[in-house]
């Protein structure tokens, strides 16, 4: 009898949505663990703040580097083994990390913590979509997102709470033991994949991996849900980036205590993820996706306001449009990939991610140093009108737009 997947309801369902919960906040936990604390890592080791942030961006890059080896592991391993392999290894060297007493031992396992990492976000939402019904897979893949943003919310406030009493590499120790504990829940918890069979179990190894990319990079549909990540990612990280600066200045003159607490509008994701999951497999992707960009853009506007309430409920309004388009974009992208090509899909979608997380978070500001908050935000809000043309052009009749693709 052939595997059609997992039933919404049914224990295995339950099972393999709880262990990817845990596993995205195994792996964003510790790959933004070091944002909360950059302040003590630069005063520690004697660093500018530019250099110490560093830490942050190495874990980045080394992530985006690695999705599309990673998916190239799964295919011959397993869906499972690569990620519980990368999450495993990810939290050894997190561990290690806090011990470094200068910066490039620090950058450099940082670094390669990011390229361990890289084995979730690149194979999380190819195994969703094979292992769940496919009338669910959007609501499963927003519980996934919803662990992500648990995920680095814990990882920056717990290593910036834990940082500002103990020191840079308490905090940072924390997280890591935190998430050696979500590790292991998501081993325990995360059934075996029944909807693949890796390429070292197949008598018929299929296409290679450069076939495999070829078709995803040929598809107009992809390219557009690329660009949704690409786009929207880049304004989001650039908002949380230089808010801060923006609330600390007059007229607000928030204190620093304050604005550290910012990152608890990524709560406003952990709602919106799922929400968007459940309102996607009643109504359809396409149309919750263009809400979900829309949200975001009255949450931007919000943030031109001169009173420090209207520009945190634009943050809270932001944030959840965010958590709820990327939600459905990267959960489509499997979908609307051919059988064969779902991981390597994936993993191009988070390469554009945080390529687009890299590139904008620097280049927008740029614009808040040289311009003005308000050539910022009209900035932010370009960019996802251009995400919606992007998917109002090429996604309205993509496969997945409905309930049973």
């Amino acid at each position: 009898m052939t595997f059609s997947g997992h039933a919404r309801g049914s224990r295995e369902y339950r099972r393999l949505i709880v262990g990817l919960f845990f596993a995205g906040i195994a792996t964003f936990a510790q790959l933004y663990s070091a944002q909360g604390v950059l302040p003590q890592i630069s005063s520690d080791l004697s660093v500018s703040p530019a250099t110490a942030a560093l830490s942050v961006s190495a874990a980045t890059l080394g992530l985006a580097l690695a999705v599309v080896p990673w998916s190239m592991v799964a295919d011959r391993i397993g869906r499972v083994p690569a990620m519980a392999t990368g999450v495993l290894t990810a939290t050894v060297v997190g561990l290690s990390a806090p011990l470094s007493n200068e910066i490039f031992a620090l950058l450099a396992l940082r670094f390669v913590e990011g390229v361990a990492l890289g084995a979730v976000p690149a194979v999380a939402l190819a195994y969703l979509s094979e292992e769940v019904e496919a009338g669910y897979a959007a609501a499963a893949a927003g519980s996934y997102i919803a662990g992500t943003t648990v995920g680095g919310l814990l990882g920056r406030i717990g290593a910036g709470i834990v940082g500002e009493v103990a020191g840079w590499r308490a905090g940072v120790l924390a997280v890591a033991v935190m998430c050696a504990v979500a590790a292991v829940l998501f081993l325990w918890l995360t059934p075996r994949a029944r909807g693949f069979v890796p390429g070292r179990l197949r008598a018929d190894r299929g296409p290679g991996i450069l076939e495999k990319l070829r078709g995803p990079l040929r598809s107009p549909r992809q390219w557009a849900l690329y660009a949704q990540g690409f786009l929207l990612m880049g304004a989001f990280v650039a908002v949380y980036n230089y808010l801060g600066f923006h609330l600390a200045a007059e007229p607000f003159d928030l204190p620093a205590w304050l604005v550290t607490m910012l990152f608890l509008a990524y709560l406003a994701g952990t709602v919106s993820s799922p929400w968007a999951g459940v309102l996607a497999s009643r109504s359809g992707r396409f149309p919750v996706l263009l809400a979900s960009i829309g949200v975001m853009a009255v949450g931007a506007v919000l943030l031109l306001a001169q009173v420090a309430v209207l520009v945190l409920l634009g943050l809270v309004l932001f944030t959840g449009g965010f958590f709820g388009a990327h939600a459905i974009a990267s959960g489509w992208t499997p979908v609307a990939a051919t059988p064969g090509s779902r991981a390597q899909a994936s993993s191009l979608y988070y390469f554009a991610y945080y390529a687009g997380s890299s590139l904008f978070g620097w280049m927008l500001g740029l614009v808040f140093v040289g311009a003005s908050w308000g050539w910022f935000v009209a900035a932010v809000i370009v960019m996802c009108a251009a995400a919606a043309l992007a998917a109002i052009s090429v996604l309205r009749g993509a496969p997945g737009v409905h309930r049973s693709s």
